[in-house]
């Protein structure tokens, strides 16, 4: 009787560690994407994986990357961005890391209506789930990702992103 016992404690303390780890690393990718649509650089660099950071160039870089691209859409009509990040799939541990995947959904909002998408943001964490961080990888080359994590879970399947869907804006 005293095993059972100690074996729910177990696993009730365990599923409550998880379930905090998943309200924590889903707030920091939240607070990424938004920071993404909002063009707020400095919070995505503080929140991006820092081996893709290096890999762009270091910080000045990618920021410049970052707002080149968004002047880029801006050009091409893009008036906002919009988004979010849906609740996270399974955790994978892999060496040091733990891997969870974001399915994302991207709004561009144009005059004429809105562009949806969807794709997935990778969270990575180094010690244990304590802190996150993250790179879109909906996009990302099968090379590229394998350089920056090598160890990544074979079990863990990044679908392509989906391309843009209009939506017409509707005239009253």
């Amino acid at each position: 009787m005293i095993r059972l016992l100690c074996l729910c404690v177990v696993l009730f303390c365990s599923v409550t560690t998880y379930a905090q780890d998943t309200v924590l690393v889903k707030r920091l990718a939240d607070k990424f994407a938004k920071a993404t649509f909002n063009s707020d650089f400095k919070t995505v660099l503080s929140l991006s994986y820092p081996p893709l950071v290096k890999l762009s160039g270091g910080r000045d870089t990618m920021e410049k990357i970052m707002q080149e691209r968004t002047a880029e859409l801006k050009g091409r009509g893009v008036m906002q961005f919009d988004g979010w990040v849906n609740a996270p799939g399974p955790f994978y541990k892999t060496g040091d890391q733990v891997h969870v995947l974001f399915p994302e959904t991207v709004v561009m909002k144009m005059i004429n209506g809105r562009y949806i998408s969807h794709s997935y943001l990778l969270g990575i964490s180094e010690d244990k789930g304590k802190t996150w961080t993250f790179m879109d990888v909906g996009n990302m080359p099968a090379n590229v990702l394998q350089h920056l994590l090598p160890d990544l879970s074979s079990e863990m399947q990044i679908p392509p992103p989906t391309k843009p869907t209009f939506f017409p804006s509707q005239i009253q």
